[in-house]
């Protein structure tokens, strides 16, 4: 063999080698974004059950305090920013004032044993707070899989693909302000 048949087909295994481990580096980046959304979407899901489980509360809570109107209108128009939120930063805010408005709601209990009795009621309660359960560990799933991608875009060489492709950082979800301090809900 020739010396620059040698070299040519050295040369074509060097770009061979390299276009594998771009459209490898690509794919992973695809299927890491995918996982962040996925993970995103788990979190809508679960905020979509509490946003469904809310008026059920609501409505018990009215046959026993109808005159606390002013706590069922922030709850219900929290409840409404939460499902037209259309992006992460929204659904955010929205999820934090909707989570005081509930507190608010679920304090009124207290001031009606009857209330507190009410089976329906305590079950209700029983599932929010499973649901808030669940919507916690969403949100830790999301934020660790937008951990991992936005690792993954920023470190050499994965960068070059994701710059070239466009892949940018996933925004993680974070409480609003004023949501680091949980309100005290005794029954």
């Amino acid at each position: 063999m020739k010396k620059g048949t040698i070299i040519l087909i050295a040369v074509i295994a060097v770009i061979a080698i390299i276009a594998f481990s771009c459209v490898e580096t690509y794919n992973s980046l695809v299927t890491q974004r995918e996982n962040v959304d996925t993970q995103y979407s788990a979190i809508e899901t679960q905020l979509q059950r509490r946003i469904d489980l809310i008026p059920n509360i609501v409505n018990t809570v009215k046959g026993y305090a109808a005159h606390e109107s002013e706590v069922f209108g922030a709850v219900s128009d929290a409840r409404a920013r939460l499902a037209g939120a259309s992006t992460k930063e929204e659904a955010a805010e929205a999820d934090s004032e909707l989570t005081s408005a509930v507190s608010r709601l679920l304090m009124i209990a207290e001031n009606y044993p009857d209330l507190k009795a009410d089976t329906q009621f305590t079950a209700l309660t029983d599932e929010l707070a499973g649901t808030e359960n669940r919507i916690a560990v969403a949100r830790k799933d999301y934020n660790d899989a937008a951990k991992t991608y936005n690792t993954q875009i920023k470190t050499f060489p994965k960068v070059i693909i994701a710059n070239l492709f466009g892949f940018e950082k996933a925004e993680y979800f974070e409480a609003a302000d004023g949501a680091k301090s949980a309100p005290q809900v005794n029954f």
